[in-house]
Parts: C-alpha cells; sequence; structure tokens
C-alpha cells in the first residue's frame, strides 16, 4: 500500500514539474521577444534624434 502510495504522489510531482517547466520556457520566450521588441524601438528611437 505505502509503495502504490509513493508512486502515485511521485508521478503527481513529476507531472507539476513537466508543467512548470513548460511553463518556464514559454515565459522566457515571450520575454525574450518583449525584450528585442523594445531594444529594436529605443534604437530607431536613437537613430532618430541623431540624424
Amino acid at each position: 500500500m505505502r509503495f502504490i502510495l509513493s508512486v502515485f504522489v511521485a508521478l503527481l510531482f513529476l507531472t507539476g514539474c513537466s508543467s512548470t517547466w513548460h511553463g518556464v520556457k514559454s515565459d522566457t520566450k515571450q520575454n525574450v521577444e518583449w525584450t528585442k521588441d523594445k531594444v529594436h524601438d529605443g534604437a530607431e528611437w536613437v537613430s532618430e534624434k541623431t540624424e
């Protein structure tokens, strides 16, 4: 009985970690895209001001 319960808890933990890791990768990708857009906007602004 303890073994089955331990396996069940381990499966729940691993499933939760998998979902968390997927979320971390997704958030990181979104943050990288947002940062690239802001850097590009800033570079355009500087280019306009220095012309």
